[in-house]
């Protein structure tokens, strides 16, 4: 059973969408790839795990962490969910190109393929496909919008403060 909330961010309000008592969801506004908001559940704005997750994220916006541990479960295809997973792995602040990602998965020849799957990463910041950029350091797209990705990405970086 699906449950969701909203809550604010720099990047404007965020819909969080919990299975049980795990994360599956965090979308933006008008976020590319966002589900229908039927999909989403009933609100549940007191529920643990959003809670948990506001809490984590208010810490990250605040300069005070780096890595989530709110619990996750994912809903997309195998190749889907190895590529969320790799990006999970993207250290805070740095960038690498869709084709570094693909050459990490071991496939060197699906940069296409990965950058599909970013995008529709169903967990953004959290799964931080912000960090992915075209291979001449361009921002090639965000689902959130790329004011938001070029937001995450300066203030991760450092230029924010």
């Amino acid at each position: 059973m699906r449950t969701h909330a909203v809550v604010d961010s720099p990047c404007g309000p965020l819909t969080l969408v919990a299975e049980g008592d795990a994360l599956c969801g965090l979308y933006m506004v008008d976020q590319r790839h966002r589900p229908a908001q039927l999909t989403f559940g009933s609100p549940d704005p007191g529920a643990d795990v959003f809670a948990r997750a506001e809490a984590e994220l208010k810490e990250y916006f605040a300069g005070h962490r780096r890595e989530f541990e709110v619990p996750l479960v994912f809903a997309g295809t195998p190749f889907q969910q190895l590529v969320w997973a790799e990006l999970r792995k993207i250290p805070y602040g740095t960038t690498i190109s869709y084709g570094q990602l693909a050459d990490r998965l071991g496939k060197p020849a699906a940069s296409r393929a990965v950058g599909l799957a970013n995008g529709k990463n169903p967990i953004g910041i959290i799964v931080p496909c912000h960090r992915v950029v075209g291979s001449n350091g361009s921002l090639t797209g965000y689902g959130g919008g790329l004011e938001c990705k070029r937001y995450l990405l300066d203030f991760e970086q450092g230029v924010l403060f």
